[in-house]
């Protein structure tokens, strides 16, 4: 049976900028003594470096609707031109630089045509593609995860996290989030956000007979 309360748990508007921000501090403060060599590792957003990912995540809290339209038109509806270039306007001159204009939009409401929840769940999928691969381990408020959890498993807005677990039953081991119905995937509640969203890494933290279902899905957009 599907989760029956996924927009109780979502909230309002105005209660999820603070858990934005929130998630922004938190990740400046990891990331205040990487070298160089840290800020060049990849990420697990595919193709992209530590430094390019947190550029990335600057761009978003810069960009309104009316700028990310221009954007898109510029590109000739291209997205995925249209990021690269958006994330090549906040990388700067140096990881310095990149770490200093992140740290400036912390408290930014500004968005694109979002919902503030993708925003929330972008800030902690992004996050952890930083985390992970330098080995920054970090406990996410569980109630946080929540809300991301509930939004993913009910939209593809950004990633196709719906379509990705249809068919499936997650069921988290360290909160109340489940949903769905099929063969069986359970885990962390971090876990089962990031695989939804085709972080396949973290399919090895997950148990159930869906879990190789889920694997296989990884690359679904």
């Amino acid at each position: 049976m599907t989760n029956p309360a996924p927009k109780a748990r979502s909230g309002r508007v105005a209660d999820l900028w603070p858990l934005v921000h929130a998630e922004r501090a938190a990740l400046a403060g990891d990331l205040v003594d990487l070298t160089d060599e840290q800020w060049a590792t990849p990420s697990l957003c595919a193709g992209l470096t530590v430094r390019e990912v947190l550029a990335h995540l600057t761009a978003g809290a810069s960009l309104n609707g009316v700028r990310w339209l221009a954007g898109v038109i510029r590109c000739r509806f291209d997205f995925d031109k249209q990021v690269a270039m958006r994330l090549a306007e906040q990388l700067g001159t140096t990881a310095a630089e990149t770490h200093d204009r992140f740290r400036r939009i912390i408290t930014s409401t500004t968005k694109p045509p979002l919902p503030v929840i993708a925003m929330l769940g972008e800030t902690i999928v992004h996050a952890e593609d930083i985390r992970r691969p330098l080995g920054i381990h970090y406990d996410y408020p569980i109630e946080t995860l929540t809300r991301v959890a509930d939004y993913y498993q009910s939209s593809d807005l950004v990633v196709a996290a719906k379509r990705r677990i249809a068919g499936l039953r997650l069921v988290a081991t360290d909160g109340p989030f489940t949903t769905g119905s099929g063969p069986l995937v359970s885990g962390t509640t971090l876990a089962l956000v990031m695989a939804t969203t085709g972080r396949s890494v973290y399919c090895d933290e997950l148990d159930g007979d869906g879990v190789e279902i889920l694997r296989d899905r990884r690359d679904m957009t």
